[in-house]
C-alpha cells in the first residue's frame, strides 16, 4: 500500500502519487475531519509555501480541502518553513502546513504539518489522516455546507517574521560595518532575508533572489555551497549565508572562502553557549551523519554528542526529551531550543554573527577548528526499498567491513526518508582505508539495488 507520511511529511514528484492535487485536497479534508473531532471546535490552519512553481496548485488543493472538510485557512503566501512554525504559536491556531520539498529540485514538492505548539504533527495525527485517506473514506465524507470553513490571506506575515527574527538578535549589538553576502536559493527567503540584515545594520549583497518558480534549489543555496564560498571572497564579505529553498538549513562561509557545515556551526555555537553558561545539560543533540571529529571535539568540552536518525524531527523529539537547547544536522538544520521549535537558517546565521560580534574577530579564527574524520558518502537510486537484512551476503559483508575499519571509523547504510535512494557514508581515520571500504560498499549495492 502506497504510504503518504515519510520523515519530513509528504513528499514526491509533482503530479504523480502522492503528490497530486486530488490526494493532496484529501488530505486536507481528512486532516480537518481528524483535527475537528479531536479538538471539538473548528480547527484553524495556516498555510504557506515556497516558490515552487507546483505550489499554486498545492496551496488551493489543501485549502480547498480543509475549507470542504470544515476548517478555517489563512494563507501567508511565500514563507520560510521556520516562519510557519513560529507563526503558528504566535497566532494561537491550531496547525500550520508548509507547501515544500524543502532541498530538492522544482519538480518535486510536499507538504508538512506543525502542530500548535510548533513541533512536527504527532505520528499517531499523521497515521489518522493517512488511514483516512488512503482507505477511500474520506471521499465518503460530506460536510453540512453550514459546516464549511473560511479562507483569507494574512497581509503582515512576512513582517512579523522578520520583527521576531530581529528580536532574537542582541540589542545591544549592531552588524554596523559587516559586510554580508546572501544565497537565498530563489526559495522561501528571498524577500525576507535581505531585509533582516540589512535592518539590523549589514551590507547586504544578495544572490538568486528572483524565484521564477523553477530555478529554486538550482545550482544554488545551501546545498551548493561553492556558488557564495565564491561570491564571499570576490565581494569582500566578512560571511557568506547560504539557505535551501525553504530556508530551514543554513551553510556558512567565512571571510576566506572556507565552508562551515552544521556540524562546524554546533561546534561554534556550543563553544560559545558553554562559555556563556547557556548550554543546557552539557548535551549537543546531533545525528548518525555528524562527523566522528564533532564528537571528538565536544567530549574535549566535556560535552556529550546524542545521536539520532537522521531528519530534524528526530532531533527536536530528542531534544524535548533531554533538555537540550542545542541540536541539528550537518546539512545545517540548526535548532536553537531557547528562540524556536525548528530548524531556521536566518536565526542560527543571526547567532554566528552574534558571536563574530563579541569575539571581535574574523569568522575565520572564530570558527572552532576539530579533526575531521574523512568522510564519504554517496547515493544510489533504487528500484524498491527491500530491507537491508532481507539482502543476501548483506550483514556479512557489513561486519567485513566494520571489523577492518577496528574500532577507527564507522559505516552508515540507510534509506532516504523521503526518496527513492540508499544512502551509504563510511568515516575512518585512515582516509585511504575508508574510502576503499566506501568503493566496495557503494559496488555491492549498485548490483543489488540500483533502478535501471
Amino acid at each position: 500500500m502506497m504510504r503518504l507520511f515519510g520523515t519530513d511529511g509528504i513528499r514526491g514528484r509533482v503530479n504523480r502519487p502522492p503528490m497530486t492535487v486530488d490526494v493532496i485536497s484529501s488530505v486536507g479534508k481528512a486532516a480537518a475531519n481528524v483535527m475537528g473531532q479531536r479538538l471539538g471546535v473548528r480547527p484553524v490552519f495556516l498555510i504557506g509555501k515556497d516558490t515552487r512553481l507546483s505550489g499554486y496548485a498545492f496551496e488551493y488543493a489543501i485549502a480547498s480541502g480543509l475549507l470542504a472538510g470544515g476548517g478555517d485557512v489563512l494563507l501567508t503566501g511565500t514563507m520560510p518553513t521556520p516562519g510557519i512554525a513560529f507563526l503558528t504559536i504566535s497566532m494561537r491556531v491550531h496547525a500550520g502546513i508548509v507547501i515544500s520539498a524543502s532541498h530538492n529540485p522544482y519538480h518535486d514538492n510536499g507538504i508538512k504539518f506543525f502542530n500548535r505548539n510548533g513541533y512536527k504533527l504527532s505520528d499517531e495525527l499523521e497515521g489518522q489522516i493517512e488511514q483516512l485517506v488512503l482507505s477511500g473514506e474520506i471521499r465518503l465524507f460530506a460536510n453540512d455546507p453550514v459546516n464549511m470553513g473560511k479562507a483569507r490571506r494574512v497581509g503582515d506575515a512576512q513582517g512579523r517574521y522578520i520583527e521576531f527574527l530581529k528580536s532574537t538578535f542582541p540589542r545591544e549589538l549592531s552588524l554596523d560595518g559587516i559586510k554580508i553576502v546572501l544565497d537565498c536559493a530563489n526559495g522561501a527567503t528571498y524577500s525576507i532575508a535581505p531585509l533582516v540584515f540589512s535592518e539590523l545594520g549589514a551590507d547586504v549583497k544578495a544572490f538568486n533572489i528572483n524565484p521564477d518558480g523553477i530555478n529554486i534549489n538550482a545550482g544554488c543555496g545551501a546545498t551548493t555551497p561553492e556558488f557564495i564560498a565564491r561570491k564571499t571572497v570576490e565581494e569582500g564579505a566578512d560571511a557568506g549565508i547560504a539557505f535551501d529553498g525553504d530556508g530551514d538549513r543554513v551553510i556558512v562561509v567565512d571571510e576566506k572562502g572556507e565552508i562551515l557545515d552544521g556540524d562546524c556551526l554546533l561546534a561554534i555555537l556550543a563553544s560559545h553557549m558553554l562559555r556563556r553558561g547557556l548550554l543546557k545539560g552539557k548535551t549537543v543533540v546531533a545525528t548518525v551523519m555528524s562527523n566522528m571529529g564533532l564528537e571528538k571535539y565536544l567530549e574535549s568540552l566535556g560535552l556529550t554528542l546524542t545521536r539520532t536518525k537522521v531528519g530534524d524531527r528526530y532531533v527536536v523529539e530528542e531534544m524535548l526529551r533531554t533538555g537540550a537547547n542545542l541540536g541539528g544536522e550537518q546539512s545545517g538544520h540548526i535548532v536553537l531550543h531557547d528562540f524556536t521549535t525548528t530548524g531556521d537558517g536566518i536565526l542560527t546565521a543571526l547567532q554566528i554573527l552574534n558571536i563574530l560580534l563579541r569575539e571581535n574577530k574574523p569568522l575565520s579564527q572564530v570558527k572552532e577548528s576539530f579533526e575531521r574524520f574523512p568522510q564519504f558518502s554517496g547515493s544510489i537510486r533504487v528500484k524498491e526499498k527491500i530491507p537491508l537484512e532481507q539482502i543476501g551476503g548483506y550483514r556479512e559483508l557489513l561486519d567485513s567491513q566494520q571489523q577492518e575499519l577496528n574500532g577507527r571509523g564507522r559505516i552508515l547504510v540507510r534509506y532516504s526518508g523521503t526518496e527513492p535512494l540508499l544512502r551509504v557514508m563510511v568515516e575512518a581515520q585512515d582516509e585511504q582505508l575508508g574510502r576503499k571500504v566506501f568503493e566496495r560498499l557503494m559496488d555491492y549495492f549498485r548490483g543489488v539495488l540500483e533502478a535501471g
